[in-house]
């Protein structure tokens, strides 16, 4: 039998065993199996060379009987529909996790960002608003940064919005400037969440963080931060990887060496020789390994030959259900990605809630804030693990979806 790598229908697969284990009814898994709207618009641009290019965009909304939808945009030329659909539902999943007022959202435009002006990309993402106004909003459906968009995308698709609202609409959009009313320490949200984590998991295996091994496979956004982070805290992280090739020190890289050197897109691998495969670096012997690139990474294909202690979840579905199995039946411990990366949607919502209020945080309080939410939601899904005998996965799908599996019974959806 040939193992399931389409995250949309691997999320749907654990979504039904979820609500059957919380006593809901096939309806509900009907009603939640898939976003209740998916939106597809066409995007004519003017490129700098005078010609016109239609790019394709997505919208995903899994359900708002909780709130809002909530999740971000990603500019790829891999971006599809199923992608989004799944995404979304995975969104609707960390924001129960955390327990935000939120449903799942997510978005993406099918393009090359790295071939792209910046005169191009300020076009195309205010293209975007404006082919999806109708369908988003501060009370409706708020965006927010994702794979190879950031502030300033955000900062254009908010004035876009605010044009056709005619009102400034700080709220439509999260992960801002600070200046047009982004919230402090957004920027790293997601990989301090990761290392909360990651602290919380150490704990519970009685490993000190102190000169513990760390596997980190990406070195973009999430994975640079991540690596940052734990190295000031004192772990030996051994090895890292780009898109081309890993390197391993077995007593621990030079990280901030490295942050210099790698180019904008998290590449560092290329100045050096003797470099491992990314297959390789996955089977490294460590205490923690760290997943923060792609999706099915660790399939049962290498599952068995995973020698950390905690795998780590920062990435989006690095690991398919049967390896999932595996390493649950090996005794590693494996948080998954909708609890590992829920600090970046927790940040957010503060800095909606900020928005909303016109009165703003200080980092201090942002950090105290997403920990305790973060830790909460670490003890909540080991609590339900344990208890039920039963893997990290399965039992963060319990908590995520219950929260808006209940309001759509109130409802009367279900």
């Amino acid at each position: 039998m040939t193992e399931n790598l389409n995250l949309f229908t691997s999320t749907q697969v654990v979504i039904k065993e979820a609500l059957d284990k919380l006593g809901y009814d096939e309806g509900m898994y009907d009603l939640l199996k898939e976003p209740m709207r998916m939106t597809e618009v066409r995007i004519p641009i003017k490129m700098d060379d005078g010609k016109v290019k239609v790019f394709t965009g997505y919208r995903g909304q899994h359900n708002d009987a909780v709130g809002p939808t909530k999740g971000g945009v990603r500019f790829h030329p891999d971006v599809t529909l199923d992608e989004v659909r799944a995404l979304s539902m995975w969104m609707t999943l960390k924001a129960g996790i955390v327990d935000l007022p939120y449903g799942g959202g997510k978005g993406g435009i099918v393009c090359d960002p790295r071939e792209m002006s910046m005169d191009e990309l300020e076009r195309l993402s205010r293209g975007y608003v404006r082919a999806l106004s109708q369908v988003m909003g501060p009370t409706k459906d708020i965006p927010a940064p994702d794979v190879f968009t950031n502030a300033q995308i955000m900062a254009w698709m908010m004035d876009e919005y605010s044009r056709i609202d005619e009102f400034n609409s700080p709220g439509f959009i999260t992960g801002k400037p600070i200046v047009l009313g982004g919230s402090q320490g957004r920027d790293r949200a997601t990989a301090e969440g990761v290392t909360i984590i990651i602290n919380e998991a150490a704990k519970r295996r009685g490993i000190d963080m102190k000169g513990a091994r760390v596997v980190i496979q990406g070195f973009g956004n999430a994975g640079s931060f991540l690596s940052k982070f734990l190295y000031d805290a004192g772990a030996k992280v051994i090895g890292i990887s780009d898109a081309y090739g890993a390197l391993h020190d077995p007593d621990g890289l030079d990280i901030d060496y490295l942050l210099d050197r790698r180019d904008s897109f998290g590449t560092v691998t290329t100045l050096f020789e003797n470099t491992l495969t990314n297959e390789e670096l996955l089977e490294l012997d460590c205490d923690i390994l760290v997943p923060a690139a792609i999706e099915n990474q660790i399939t049962e294909h290498n599952a068995h030959n995973i020698k950390a202690n905690i795998v780590v979840e920062a990435a989006n579905g690095p690991t398919t259900s049967e390896a999932t199995k595996i390493l649950t039946e090996r005794g590693i411990l494996l948080v998954p990605d909708v609890l590992a990366s829920a600090g970046g949607v927790t940040v957010s919502y503060f800095e909606w809630v900020q928005n909303n209020m016109g009165y703003y945080w200080s980092e201090e309080l942002v950090r105290e804030r997403m920990t305790e939410k973060m830790v909460t939601a670490f003890e909540n899904v080991y609590t339900q693990a344990t208890t039920r005998g039963i893997d990290m996965r399965l039992a963060a799908y319990m908590i995520g979806i219950r929260k808006t599996a209940e309001a759509s019974r109130f409802r009367g959806w279900a």
